[in-house]
């Protein structure tokens, strides 16, 4: 795999400015900023994310950890999902039940 992303140069620094992007998103965004700073914020994305390209290019597996944190962060989001319809689902079980009770 990292003969097929050193060959692939700009697909892979591509890749890791995608992966570091959504983990900014999901991570760290708490609110839209005015569109000055967005944009410094991604530019200052876009370079970090070229450090992590040559680190990558270096022999590192940044895409490989990136992707492992992306994967970890979507099983927290579908776990939360799975709650939020679970309890929806038992607090109108809850509420049907109530009401035959009563």
């Amino acid at each position: 795999m990292q003969n097929w992303f050193h060959a692939h140069p700009i697909l892979t620094y591509l890749l890791i400015l995608c992966l570091t992007i959504y983990i900014f998103n999901a991570v760290f965004r708490v609110q839209r900023l005015p569109i000055l700073k967005e944009i410094l914020v991604h530019l200052v994305i876009a370079f970090g994310s070229f450090i992590l390209f040559v680190l990558q290019f270096d022999k590192l597996p940044i895409i490989q950890c990136m992707s492992v944190a992306v994967i970890m962060m979507l099983m927290l989001r579908g776990r939360q999902l799975y709650d939020k319809l679970k309890s929806r689902k038992g607090s109108s079980d809850t509420s049907a039940d109530n009401g035959k009770k009563a």
